[in-house]
């Protein structure tokens, strides 16, 4: 597995330029396969190498891809693609916050989208599937640990309702410069554990 804080940064921080094309129609959001994993590896190396979306610095192999697949399913959690003319665009997925129980009302959320379709509405649309998805497995809370520098994803998830709770100083380092990460934060329809709405 490649589970870092860093791997549920958006891919949108990127040196080249977005897409200039007219918002999406056709897309489908649908529940990955083993199928779609060649894509999923290529969307994420291509983010690797390119952005500080994640803070991995080597390209995954297809098999790592694999063991983080089988362990996002094994653990009960989504892995949703994106798919737009047969062709998977973006994938999205959810992921135990931290190992305690204690947390296990937390997610973390990853979300990369190809760079040839970015700045058209896909990233936007996988996270609103993402946290309806949290919504029914009855997490309590969502979060996002996001590159300082990469406003687009910060924005986007403002616009979600996500809102900044902390800025952890130069946690990162990749590119050969120190990196902050941005914690946003968005709390769920409240529920106890049981399920039952809260007071």
């Amino acid at each position: 597995m490649d589970y870092s804080g860093a791997q549920i940064l958006m891919a949108e921080h990127d040196p080249r330029p977005l897409s200039t094309a007219e918002p999406l129609t056709g897309l489908l959001i649908r529940p990955a396969t083993p199928a779609d994993l060649p894509a999923i590896r290529a969307i994420f190396n291509d983010a690797v190498l390119h952005t500080t979306a994640s803070y991995e610095v080597q390209p995954a192999t297809l098999e790592q891809r694999r063991a983080w697949f089988d362990a996002r399913l094994e653990q009960g959690f989504p892995v949703l693609v994106a798919e737009l003319e047969a062709c998977v665009v973006a994938y999205g997925s959810l992921g135990s916050f931290r190992a305690l129980p204690g947390y296990r009302y937390t997610v973390e959320h990853s979300v990369y989208v190809d760079a040839a379709y970015r700045g058209r509405g896909v990233g936007r649309c996988m996270l609103d599937r993402l946290i309806a998805a949290a919504r029914e497995l009855r997490m309590h809370a969502m979060i996002g640990l996001i590159d300082a520098e990469n406003v687009a994803s910060i924005h986007l998830h403002e616009t979600a309702g996500f809102v900044p709770v902390a800025r952890l100083r130069e946690v990162g380092y990749k590119f050969g410069r120190w990196l902050d990460l941005v914690c946003m934060e968005l709390l769920l329809a409240p529920s106890s554990p049981d399920g039952s709405m809260a007071p």
